[in-house]
């Protein structure tokens, strides 16, 4: 799961893949705001065939946090 996730967000973050680690932040080290969150969001959810509550995704502060919801929700 951690490499599909990884893939997701290296596309629509447009980071260095070399940063997405199960504990980076998406804010501090990933540089995301509010609306990369959402298109986060949306692109996990068009991958992955999954529905992600938005109250779910503010509580997701870690790439592991998000690897954790979807193993446990998918």
């Amino acid at each position: 799961m951690f490499d599909k996730v990884k893939e997701i967000i290296v596309d629509t973050l447009d980071c260095n893949a070399d940063d997405v680690t199960m504990e980076a932040s998406l804010t501090e080290t990933l540089g995301a705001d509010s609306l990369d969150a959402v298109e986060l969001q949306l692109a996990l959810e068009d991958s992955l065939g999954v529905s992600i509550p938005d109250d779910a995704l503010t509580q997701m502060k870690t790439v592991g946090d998000i690897v954790s919801y979807l193993e446990a929700n998918h």
